[in-house]
């Protein structure tokens, strides 16, 4: 019962001091999944962003209910999920109730310009340790940057792009670290 605890609890954090939806939140995944509870390693955790980003939803609610099942099976991915979501239900159903009356206030447009450059950091973090973490190799880099020009300069959907990126570690890579 104690770790279901830590564990909604850990997510609730989650979910409620990250700002800019999931790539954002790996920083923070990142150190308390990882680093703090040992729940998971930073391959694992980059699996489950890849999983959690071809699947339908949210990519923060997929990972949390992915890193939950891993650690205590169904009732632990209905935990984390449970966690990562509350903080939102809570600030929208908040905000709901008063956004009218202080959208227009200098303050708020102001934090929320502050969150978008935070929310930028924490993106930029992210790429950064990813890279770090996965691309080993020439190859890797030449996947990189192609799936960076397919993604910001076509139309092609990244569900695709990372379906066939997925097929090209399947039969090409063999084994091999990109």
């Amino acid at each position: 019962m104690k770790q279901l605890l830590d564990l909604f609890w850990t997510f609730f954090q989650i979910g409620g001091l990250t700002f800019g939806g999931g790539y954002a939140m790996l920083t923070m995944i990142q150190k308390e999944i990882v680093e703090k509870h040992a729940w998971a390693t930073n391959d694992e955790i980059v699996d489950y962003y890849a999983i959690g980003q071809i699947t339908p939803g949210v990519i923060a609610v997929n990972t949390a209910t992915f890193i939950g099942y891993k650690i205590k099976g169904i009732i632990g991915g209905i935990v984390a999920t449970a966690g990562v979501i509350s903080p939102s239900i809570l600030i929208i159903t908040v905000i709901a109730a008063f956004i009218r009356n202080f959208m227009d206030y200098p303050i708020v447009v102001h934090a929320f310009s502050g969150i978008r450059v935070a929310v930028c950091v924490l993106i930029a973090t992210a790429v950064l340790k990813l890279w770090k973490s996965n691309i080993k190799n020439r190859k890797g880099v030449i996947i990189c940057l192609l799936v960076f020009f397919l993604v910001s300069f076509t139309s092609i959907s990244s569900v695709y792009i990372v379906l066939a990126a997925i097929i090209f570690g399947l039969f090409f890579v063999r084994g091999a670290t990109l």
